[in-house]
């Protein structure tokens, strides 16, 4: 009888084969048909890494130090770190928060998690007590395992969870993460899970006053995530770098289930402040051969001296949004390598892609990957077409789709409409299946590769009591993609200078996670529909024109600017 991990198996190297023939693979991949217990990090992780002393993982520091880590080492270390959560009760389907760095302890801990047939709930370290509060509340967590620096952001924040520490001095009511060292390792450690019960659950921000919170299965992800694997082109024994931080599904993408899925090293450079030489040189360095990086590093990357292409460079891949297409032709001048796009979501693993050895065309995302039924569907009739929103079709089954939305049966039907699930972003087909992305269906929009939501950033500001209401638009940014800017309706008695502009700008700051603050403010009549919705749309295009011009908006006031004392009224 064939095994679910046989079946991964093949799936997995049917893609290989095909590596750069994309008509092969569109015509002969299937998606393992998987049944009864699964568990990744047991029916795949385990057995590709016992015994095996490749490296697993390397992490660099900006310092210069480093750890190197085989795959039979980490498999061993999540066996004792899952021997030891399981004595302080963890068990099957608990929920996880996970807030950790780009660290050895954050991949032994998600391995160690799941084979205990446990939840993971990434999280980011940005995160403020007021948003934890409401991870923990609404996600049921049952522990949180989070760096000790970290641990007073969680002072006041009840619920019936068990805290965990990494690092010295953990605060008192906290357990140690190090006491996992001596406890003697009850692994190797056996599926507990079935291929639909829960893996991962993440948030995601939305238009709606919470995050989303997205639920994966034991397939959605580590099953899903060949069609990832597929587009960034890893082969076993490669070394891939991929810049994204923990906490997002992007780093679940490429920093954990397509590398490991490949047999490939992850590589991990961490640094606090961006230096294009140093990255360049832990690129040629380390021998990376795929590497996965946001625009906003692709852009800064270009602005310094690229040199020769890194000798093992073979795949270099950008996502997140479009690029320009100046950025693509300066580094293909460079390096002699095409960067090629590839679009998902939280909800999803890669949908649409440029893939390897396929030509790519400017601007375009590429085409759909194998095994992921997309279609362009008419917002208005609801008909297929060349243009329209980004749909997966569900009579397909796809594989790689959430199971929904935790709590919020409504935004579950309104995604599952009509047979198919809506990504809300809207794009158009050539003649050559090729797909090109036009805009978000809402107003999200990215900001440094972070999605940010309009209505979060607008009901923190209404908080203040000089804001009567408030629209957040992107300001197009050179550097980052976009910049939040708040239009603001003053309340009476506050006047529109740089005194109310700064108040309410620290409000923000403080109320805020760093990648969602707000950079300028303008005090503005803002425009409605008849029915009183603010049209944003106007704004969107205000700040366009007003970049395509170069002039700027002088009646808007910037973050940078009244904060370091540089603009004032007077």
């Amino acid at each position: 009888m064939t095994t679910n991990t046989e079946l991964y198996r093949a799936s997995r190297d049917q893609l290989l084969s095909t590596a750069t023939d994309y008509d092969a693979a569109l015509a002969n991949f299937a998606w393992p048909q998987l049944s009864g217990r699964f568990n990744w990090a047991t029916d795949w992780f385990d057995v590709i890494a016992r015994d095996n002393d490749r490296l697993a993982l390397w992490i660099v520091e900006e310092d210069g130090r480093e750890r190197q880590v085989s795959f039979a080492e980490m498999a061993a270390r999540s066996d004792r770190v899952a021997t030891w959560l399981a004595t302080l009760g963890t068990a099957k389907g608990d929920r996880v928060l996970l807030m950790l760095g780009n660290q050895v302890e954050l991949w032994e801990a998600m391995l160690a998690v799941w084979k205990l047939g446990a939840v993971v709930m990434p999280t980011t370290a940005a995160l403020g007590p007021e948003d934890l509060a409401d991870r923990i509340e609404r996600g049921a967590v049952r522990f949180v395992i989070a760096n000790a620096v970290d641990a007073a952001k969680f002072d006041g924040v009840d619920g019936d969870y068990e805290r965990i520490a990494v690092g010295e001095q953990a605060p008192a009511g906290w357990h140690v993460y190090s006491d996992a060292d001596a406890v003697e390792s009850a692994g190797p450690f056996e599926s507990v899970t079935d291929v639909a019960d829960e893996l991962l659950v993440y948030f995601t921000s939305g238009t709606t006053s919470k995050p989303k919170m997205v639920r994966h299965t034991q397939i959605s992800y580590p099953v899903g995530h060949m069609s990832t694997l597929y587009w960034i082109g890893a082969r076993p024994g490669d070394v891939h770098l991929a810049i994204s931080a923990p906490g997002w599904a992007k780093h679940a993408w490429s920093c954990l289930f397509a590398p490991w899925i490949a047999e490939a090293t992850i590589f991990v450079y961490n640094y606090s402040r961006f230096d294009a030489a140093a990255l360049l040189g832990q690129l040629r360095r380390a021998q990376v051969n795929t590497f996965c990086a946001p625009p906003t590093v692709w852009r800064m990357l270009i602005q310094s001296e690229l040199g020769e292409r890194p000798p093992a460079m073979r795949e270099i891949l950008g996502a997140g949004e479009p690029l320009n297409p100046d950025v693509i032709a300066r580094v293909e001048k460079a390096w002699g390598l095409t960067i090629r796009d590839g679009f998902g979501q939280t909800e999803t693993t890669l949908q649409v892609g440029n893939t390897p050895g396929q030509p790519v065309k400017a601007g375009s995302m590429g085409r759909p990957v194998p095994g992921v039924p997309v279609v362009l569907v008419d917002p208005i009739t609801g008909e297929l077409a060349d243009e329209g929103e980004i749909c997966l079709d569900l009579n397909a089954d796809p594989v790689n789709l959430m199971t929904g939305y935790l709590g919020d049966p409504e935004r579950n039907a309104a995604a599952m409409e009509g047979g198919y699930y809506h990504t809300g972003d809207v794009a158009n087909r050539d003649a050559d299946g090729y797909i090109t992305y036009i805009g978000r269906t809402d107003d999200v929009f990215k900001s440094s590769d972070y999605k940010v939501s309009p209505f979060e950033l607008e009901s923190v500001l209404i908080e203040h009591p000089a804001v009567v209401e408030a629209a957040v638009v992107p300001q197009p940014d050179d550097t980052r993609l976009s910049v939040p800017k708040a239009y603001v309706a003053l309340a009476a008695g506050w006047a529109p200078d740089a005194d109310t502009a700064r108040s309410i700008l620290e409000y923000a700051r403080d109320h805020l996670a760093p990648y969602l603050r707000v950079r300028r403010v303008e005090f503005y009549e803002l425009p409605k529909t008849i029915s009183g919705k603010i049209r944003r749309v106007e704004l969107r295009r205000r700040e366009e024109a007003a970049h395509a011009s170069g002039s700027g908006i002088e009646s808007e006031y910037r973050y940078e600017e009244l904060l370091s004392g540089t603009r004032s009224d007077t």
